[in-house]
């Protein structure tokens, strides 16, 4: 029996990280990446050795270009919730998907995106985002529960940590 499993199929299998970003940055630019994808590496003084440098030290934003390049640069159908929560190079690619052409993007496209996004954070952020308990506590509100459990303490004149102590 054959445990080993089969990432062939996989478009990122064998594609080094310098050439998926160099290939995206050609096609798409670095305006566009950055509009899609909002990580600064693509904004402040870019260029392809320094946006690699960040993106070898940070996993979030390479699987995030991973992602990228797997579902917009080459076109591949969405993955399945099991598969969507592997980084991009573990997901296993059906054998049927074959890597399409790049999806034509814009910056309207992009501004129409993050308008959304900032819609759903809004409406996630005021509770109506599927939270139950309504609305997240912010610093202000923590702040103002811990200045308010110190001040009963200061008045009560308890050591908090005297069972820590004994």
């Amino acid at each position: 029996m054959n445990n080993e499993i089969d990432y062939k199929n996989n478009p990122l299998h064998g594609v080094g990280l310098e050439s998926l970003l160099t290939e995206i940055v050609d096609y798409y630019g670095f305006k566009l990446l950055f509009a899609y994808l909002n990580i600064n590496c693509f904004h402040s003084n870019p260029s392809i050795a320094s946006s690699l440098k960040f993106l070898k030290k940070t996993d979030w934003a390479r699987e995030k270009v991973e992602g990228f390049y797997l579902y917009q640069f080459k076109s591949l159908p969405r993955a399945s919730v099991e598969q969507f929560e592997l980084p991009p190079r573990d997901r296993i690619v059906p054998e049927g998907q074959v890597p399409g052409e790049p999806a034509e993007l814009s910056m309207e496209d992009a501004e129409q995106l993050r308008e959304k996004i900032a819609k759903k954070a809004a409406e996630y952020a005021s509770g109506s985002g599927g939270q139950r308990g309504g609305r997240h506590k912010d610093s202000r509100d923590i702040w103002a529960e811990s200045k308010r459990s110190s001040t009963a303490i200061a008045k009560r004149d308890v050591d908090p940590w005297a069972h820590a102590r004994k």
